[in-house]
């Protein structure tokens, strides 16, 4: 049944993940999966997506951390890729999965890392962010050459 709600999450999904991720998915269901495209489209996408409160580059960075907390890699990469879509930025993501090192632990952030990794070499997003790594590295030169 196509309603408002249900048109309201095809949108959104085309917004974040492009025709591949909004109607491909819903225009080639069968019989397995309808109901669940059903309820994603229009529950996810069509209503908790669109509440007030949070806004859409929030709710892809809540998203994308819970992904790294539940340890869902695939679901890491279209999340990554929807949310520098709806503006969230590289150094953004890669801050998520620097925190989730504390609460989610070394295995969830290197799960994140390597979406990331994937979908940033994908999207052509380029690795070197803000001189962080090179800032690193050169502490560490400066520590070996005093000792």
């Amino acid at each position: 049944m196509r309603d408002e709600l249900y048109e309201v999450g095809v949108q959104q999904r085309r917004r974040m993940f492009g025709a591949a991720g909004a109607e491909d998915q819903v225009d080639h269901t069968t019989d397995l999966n309808d109901k669940l495209q059903d309820f994603v489209t229009r529950y996810c996408f069509g209503d908790i997506w669109q509440r007030p409160g949070l806004s859409i580059p929030d709710r892809s960075k809540v998203t994308f951390s819970m992904l790294v907390a539940a340890g869902k890699p695939h679901e890491m990469k279209v999340h990554a890729r929807g949310a520098l879509e709806n503006g969230v930025t590289p150094i953004e993501l890669r801050e998520i999965v620097v925190q989730s090192v504390l609460y989610c632990g070394i295995p969830a952030a290197v799960e994140g890392l390597r979406a990331l990794e994937t979908v940033f070499a994908e999207m052509g997003v380029a690795r070197d962010l803000d001189g962080e790594a090179e800032a690193t590295a050169g502490s560490q030169e400066a520590k070996a050459d005093r000792s």
